[in-house]
């Protein structure tokens, strides 16, 4: 998580101090910024196979992550758009309580925001012995809270322990 954080400082410094010299080589646009740092970041990135394997692993499972919450956050507000404009009554409100493989502080925290952030569902609190969280949702397909669970189990919480492994 550190060496991320240090490509990513690093490669936004290359490409802030590239655009301050004058008459840099590539026309300073909102593009080539972009492509300018994920070159850089992708170079950092190759280089770290030969000093930190893991690290070179986690990153195409972060992008994966960010992906497959982006595909999540879509399909909920297409499902809350689609309910709100139609005349008909979806909702099938549910309080479950989510057994947590995920141990660490961060880890809960990061699964429970990911949970808020998708409407539709909220994490409501995470039981005293941190096993157990509370989600609140909107929707549950065929009343199946089984299938809510495994959905939340191989989706968000299975992504996050591999990239905090």
């Amino acid at each position: 998580m550190k060496l991320l954080l240090l490509h990513i400082v690093l490669a936004a410094m290359v490409v802030y101090v590239y655009f301050q010299y004058p008459d840099p080589q590539v026309p300073y646009t909102a593009l080539s910024t972009t492509l300018l740092f994920m070159v850089l970041f992708l170079l950092l990135w190759l280089s770290s196979y030969f000093y930190r394997r893991s690290y070179f692993r986690k990153v195409p499972k972060l992008v994966y992550f960010i992906l497959f919450f982006l595909k999540e956050l879509l399909i909920a507000n297409l499902r809350i758009a689609y309910d709100i404009m139609t005349p008909n009554y979806r909702l099938q409100p549910t309080v479950m309580a989510f057994p947590l493989k995920a141990q660490t502080d961060l880890e809960i925290s990061i699964l429970a925001n990911i949970i808020g952030l998708t409407p539709g569902t909220i994490s409501l609190d995470v039981s005293e012995d941190r096993k157990t969280l509370y989600v609140h949702t909107l929707y549950l397909k065929h009343g199946d809270v089984e299938q809510l669970k495994l959905h939340i189990k191989n989706g968000f919480e299975r992504m996050i322990l591999e990239l905090t492994a």
